[in-house]
């Protein structure tokens, strides 16, 4: 009677290569798509962001009689701690009431913390005054001139 060899059953260092090649090529694919998604819900937080802001804006200013800044629109329970804090979703907000007393105008705006590379948080620079329309520009800070968002 032979005795038969044991056979090894284990994977080759070819199949293991290959294995380890198809999974980066997926995630190639699959990595800037994700980065993508990212940002496009960035920047949908954003501008509901700044329509809860200019809402607030009008509130705080029918309460108080001039408008606010977020702090103030925070520490009324106007708008939610953490927008409050002036960073939300990859953005950093900032409202600044004029300098007349009491403040009748007011200017709110949205940055992406991240405007450039890979790892970019948006690509759009948000704008928000007393008319309550939500404007934004690509690339650059967004002002009263810029393009409006639809409502």
């Amino acid at each position: 009677m032979k005795k038969s060899k044991k056979k090894n059953k284990g994977f080759s260092l070819i199949e293991l290569l290959i294995v380890v090649a198809i999974i980066l090529i997926i995630a190639a694919i699959a990595i800037p798509n994700l980065l993508r998604a990212r940002r496009s819900a960035n920047e949908g937080s954003a501008t509901a962001s700044m329509r809860t802001v200019g809402s607030g804006e009008l509130l705080y200013n029918s309460t108080n009689g001039a408008f606010g800044t977020l702090a103030q629109l925070s520490s009324d329970s106007i708008i939610d701690n953490v927008l409050g804090s002036g960073t939300k979703s990859g953005f950093v907000f900032a409202a600044t009431p004029d300098a007349t007393s009491p403040a009748l105008q007011f200017t709110a705006t949205g940055t992406p913390s991240v405007s450039t590379g890979a790892t970019q948080t948006g690509a759009r620079f948000y704008f928000v005054n007393e008319s309550q329309v939500v404007r934004f520009n690509l690339g650059g800070a967004a002002t009263s001139g810029s393009s409006a968002i639809g409502n």
